[in-house]
């Protein structure tokens, strides 16, 4: 059996990590380092939201406890799972995109929504004053696009989204919003 490696020729990868960005998390960053190995595995040329949700799920008490536990949480797990195997291979090959901005290849390896929501969970961590981002920063800025594969997956799991996004925001006392028209904010 031959490993699965990625379907992106190599002179194509971007260098850059944004695993390495400064204004995440010691523990975001493993989540980033960790999507992007599911992406490779996957045969994904981009790390999309729901690499990032799954990873998120898997590595974040924080995010697990938001989300609850019960059945709901086990279906999430199982259709991330059979992503790489079941209705997730119709997403292989494909940007992950809005429709809310110019489509674009991604920035750093990210389809143009999980970068638009990494930087929107930056922005989120400094409204609240912190100098990096956290798990459930990313996770509120996942679910504000309904476009989102992450909010599909979640849809599909039985998660209402919008509840998801108010009670997150409610927990930091913000208010909630949507990223992907903002141009994804600097922060």
């Amino acid at each position: 059996m031959q490993p699965r490696t990625s379907r992106q020729p190599s002179h194509e990868q971007d260098t850059r990590r944004p695993d390495d960005d400064t204004r995440l998390s010691a523990e975001l960053a493993v989540v980033i380092a960790g999507a992007r190995r599911r992406a490779v595995r996957d045969g994904d040329r981009q790390i999309d939201t729901a690499h990032l949700l799954h990873t998120l799920l898997e590595s974040d008490p924080e995010v697990r406890a938001v989300l609850g536990g019960g059945p709901r949480m086990a279906r999430l797990f199982g259709y991330l799972v059979q992503r790489s195997i079941g209705y997730g291979l119709r997403w292989q090959g494909t940007v992950e995109d809005s429709g809310a901005l110019p489509v674009v290849t991604g920035v750093d390896g990210f389809s143009p929504v999980a970068s638009a929501a990494v930087d929107h969970a930056c922005a989120r961590a400094a409204r609240r004053g912190d100098a990096h981002a956290r798990g459930v920063d990313l996770l509120a800025a996942v679910v504000a696009d309904p476009q989102a594969r992450a909010v599909e997956v979640l849809v599909r799991a039985g998660i209402d989204t919008r509840a998801l996004a108010g009670r997150i925001d409610n927990d930091a006392g913000e208010r909630p919003q949507e990223y992907a028209g903002d141009g994804g904010a600097a922060c």
